[in-house]
């Protein structure tokens, strides 16, 4: 009979499954009995046990799922950046806004993107999203200068 080995510690519940099945597996050694009995589909079973008879617990690890590319280029994100760097504060007063960018992104690069994707995107770009307050373009620094001076 083969010593069943000491799986290491792990918090990650995808993985104690796994570690389950193949602690079964070797005890009763019917992988159909083991499918029942942990839930999980024959197909998974027969899987993780394949891979752990021949490159043993590391290939047990879970991957890291790639997910979905992004819609723009390494070229695009350049551009975008420069872009929102050089309208970061509008001449008419105001600042550039997620939407804008959102637009921007639409009517130059034909990409969809949703306003929270947008400013994941700006964070990805290392663009910080805090700015100060805007200033009205008819602001005058001399009234205001000539407002803190005026008496109580």
């Amino acid at each position: 009979m083969s010593t069943i080995p000491n799986f290491p510690y792990t918090r990650d519940a995808r993985l104690k499954t796994r570690y389950e099945v193949i602690r079964l597996f070797l005890e009763v050694k019917n992988r159909t009995v083991v499918a029942k009995t942990t839930r999980v589909s024959r197909r998974l079973v027969n899987e993780w046990v394949t891979a752990y008879l021949s490159d043993g617990l590391k290939a047990l690890d879970i991957k890291k799922q790639s997910g979905r590319p992004c819609g723009l280029t390494l070229k695009q994100k350049c551009q975008l950046k420069d872009y929102i760097c050089a309208h970061a504060v509008k001449e008419e007063g105001g600042r550039l806004i997620g939407e804008d960018i959102r637009k921007y992104i639409y009517d130059t690069f034909d990409v969809q993107y949703k306003l929270n994707n947008v400013y994941r995107l700006m964070c990805e770009l290392n663009l910080s999203w805090i700015t100060s307050r805007s200033k009205h373009p008819k602001q005058s620094i001399e009234a205001q200068e000539d407002f803190k001076k005026f008496p109580l």
